[in-house]
């Protein structure tokens, strides 16, 4: 029987997938259930070597880590559950010492309760391809991250790909914030929720994670899930988000 944490992780491997493959530098394997994922970004979660099952293939991921190690100087090792002592050695011996949680939240569309203002939700729009720039921008701004972190990750075509949409919040002309939403296996993933410092406390996140969930149920989505980091779980919890799985993540010190 699939649950509703298989259902999602599922989404959220397709997603990963597709956006290596229309990315302009990614790379993107499979060897059993183990995978290497590149982006060639300068976050070691968005290059991964990590197993879709909950039982890893040791092998499989040790050799699809040496592949994911060779190619980006940022990189991790992923795995659903708490990883036991095996993969903490894997990663080990690759150099991988920080061990992190990284929460999968989900919610059926019934469940998603909406908050946002009208005014709020008015600053968000819809992006494409030839704005990939600003947005790129805007996603480093809104992370606090180096220049250059996000490289080439949403250059390209990435905002063309036909599941994939993009969002930019502007407010007085000036650009505020970033959501993406993917539309994978019936469901609606959130990601690069992202506001600029001087543009939080506001409810700006809300309404542009409300109008990525709105637009993945017009087209189809009977579910949505995220990664939640700490500071954005409890927005995300009262938006009707619950945990569905925790992973494990390991990256270099």
């Amino acid at each position: 029987m699939t649950t509703t944490a298989d259902r999602m992780a599922a989404a959220y491997f397709d997603a990963i997938e597709l956006l290596c493959r229309v990315t302009p530098k990614g790379w993107y394997a499979e060897r059993g259930t183990a995978r290497g994922a590149v982006t060639h970004a300068r976050i070691a979660t968005l290059n991964a070597a990590y197993d879709t099952a909950r039982e890893p293939d040791l092998g499989s991921l040790d050799e699809m880590a040496g592949e994911v190690g060779r190619q980006a100087a940022h990189w991790s090792i992923m795995v659903r559950g708490d990883a036991g002592d095996e993969v903490a050695g894997l990663a080990a011996r690759h150099g991988l010492l920080e061990r992190s949680d990284l929460p999968l939240l989900a919610c059926t569309a019934g469940d998603i309760r909406y908050g946002a203002g009208a005014a709020q939700r008015k600053l968000v729009r819809q992006v494409d391809a030839g704005e990939s720039d600003l947005y790129t921008e805007a996603l480093t701004q809104g992370f606090e991250a180096p220049e250059d972190a996000f490289g080439p990750l949403m250059g390209g075509g990435v905002l063309d790909a036909g599941p994939v949409t993009g969002y930019l919040a502007e407010e007085s002309g000036r650009t505020t914030g970033t959501g993406l939403g993917i539309h994978t296996a019936g469901v609606v993933g959130v990601f690069n929720i992202a506001v600029v410092p001087s543009a939080r406390g506001r409810g700006l996140g809300r309404a542009i994670t409300e109008t990525v969930l709105c637009d993945g149920v017009a087209a189809g989505a009977d579910a949505a899930y995220l990664h939640a980091s700490a500071m954005g779980r409890p927005l995300y919890e009262s938006m009707g988000f619950r945990l569905v799985e925790n992973w494990t993540v390991f990256t270099a010190r």
